[in-house]
């Protein structure tokens, strides 16, 4: 019996060039990404912009595309799109991948190419111009449902639906239309709290500048004011109730009393809005300076002994801030060295600035009333809840 040969594939080793292989180099450079300027960024972006204006003017559309074909392609191309450009196997003779034709070598778009600008989000038909209406954002900040800031989270999040369909962002709408929001919103801004806090002298009311720290710091469990009778009425703490605080009528860093922090846009909407009529009472005690804080003649005891009634009436109404005339206020004397002021708008330094402007220099401003929600007995630094049953 014959044995069988085995054979076996053996491989040649390649011959020596002689020369070293150079290491492939790596698809992305070692190390960080190159962090892009943003006047690069911009230069791009503006760039984009105007090619899709050259290509795609105002008015005009691109051909809307039919349903798809059983082949695949779409029913507004012809079939022989493909064939027209020759087989893909040809790409591989196009080394250089120059111009294929006159046509893109002037920058003209070639036959067949998909417009870019047609990929982009574009307005739907049925949005209105602003001239036929209000933005939809404004028009439910203005039924009171929520600031506009919310309104675009809502409409982003498909929250609000207009005549029954959803509501896109940007969209005008009149009284005749139909306003549904759905119970996710609802639920969303329920879950929203106010925060009533004694701002100490030393903190801004904001973003924390100049070295001084952000009075929403003082927002922590153990500066809850514990001795409120109804406390049991507010929610209970939580640590997502610190984040996004929004100051609704600042505080000087020199002043103290009653600031509201709230995560709510309806309750800022309704103290600081731009229609907003809410009352906010000061205790502003003063000093009569009629050449300034350090000039000669300054009283600091009886001063409504020395302040002129006309004065007083000024203060009340007759004065101008930055070129616009104020609302009137409500300005009584507490005491011979402190008076009581009650405004319904909120100018930078207002009170300050109004007294400097009758010879008055402000010693010591305590907000102590907005609305209906009273300072009381909230110690200085501590916290509470806006009770549900409370309303300003």
């Amino acid at each position: 019996m014959t044995e069988k040969t085995t054979k076996t594939l053996q491989l040649k080793p390649q011959a020596a060039t002689g020369k070293p292989t150079a290491p492939r180099p790596p698809v992305r450079p070692r190390g960080p990404a190159r962090a892009r300027p943003l006047s690069e960024v911009q230069a791009e972006r503006a760039a984009y912009e105007a090619a899709r204006e050259a290509w795609n003017p105002p008015g005009e559309r691109s051909a809307p595309r039919g349903p798809a074909r059983p082949g695949g392609a779409p029913a507004g191309r012809q079939g022989s799109e493909r064939g027209d450009r020759g087989d893909r196997g040809d790409r591989g003779d196009r080394g250089d991948r120059g111009p294929r034709n006159e046509r893109t070598e002037r920058g003209e778009r070639p036959p067949g190419r998909a417009n870019p600008a047609a990929r982009a989000p574009r307005p739907p038909a049925a949005e209105r111009s602003p001239g036929d209406g209000i933005r939809l954002n404004k028009r439910l900040a203005d039924l009171g449902l929520c600031s506009r800031r919310e309104a675009d989270e809502w409409i982003e999040r498909g929250w609000v639906e207009v005549n029954g369909q959803t509501a896109q962002m940007g969209q005008a709408v009149t009284e005749a239309d139909r306003i549904d929001v759905l119970p996710a919103a609802q639920h969303r801004q329920d879950s929203r709290v106010t925060i009533l806090l004694h701002k100490p002298v030393g903190y801004v009311s904001a973003q924390a500048e100049d070295g001084h720290e952000s009075a929403a710091v003082l927002v922590q469990p153990r500066n809850q004011w514990r001795s409120d009778p109804l406390i049991r009425r507010g929610p209970s703490w939580q640590p997502q109730h610190a984040r996004g605080l929004a100051p609704a009528g600042r505080l000087d860093i020199d002043s103290t009393g009653l600031l509201v922090l709230t995560q709510d846009g309806r309750v800022a909407r309704t103290l600081i809005g731009e229609d907003s009529g809410i009352e906010k009472e000061y205790l502003v005690r003063v000093h009569w300076a009629p050449n300034g804080p350090k000039g000669a003649d300054v009283v600091t005891q009886d001063v409504q002994a020395v302040f002129p009634a006309e004065s007083l009436a000024l203060l009340r109404h007759g004065l101008s801030l930055d070129d616009q005339p104020l609302k009137p206020a409500q300005v009584d004397w507490q005491n011979p060295e402190q008076l009581r002021f009650v405004l319904t708008e909120g100018k930078k330094r207002q009170i300050r600035r109004m007294c400097e402007q009758v010879g008055l220099h402000v010693v010591g401003l305590k907000r102590i009333r907005m609305g209906r929600i009273v300072l009381g007995h909230l110690p200085v630094g501590q916290w509470r809840y806006l009770r549900p049953d409370e309303r300003f």
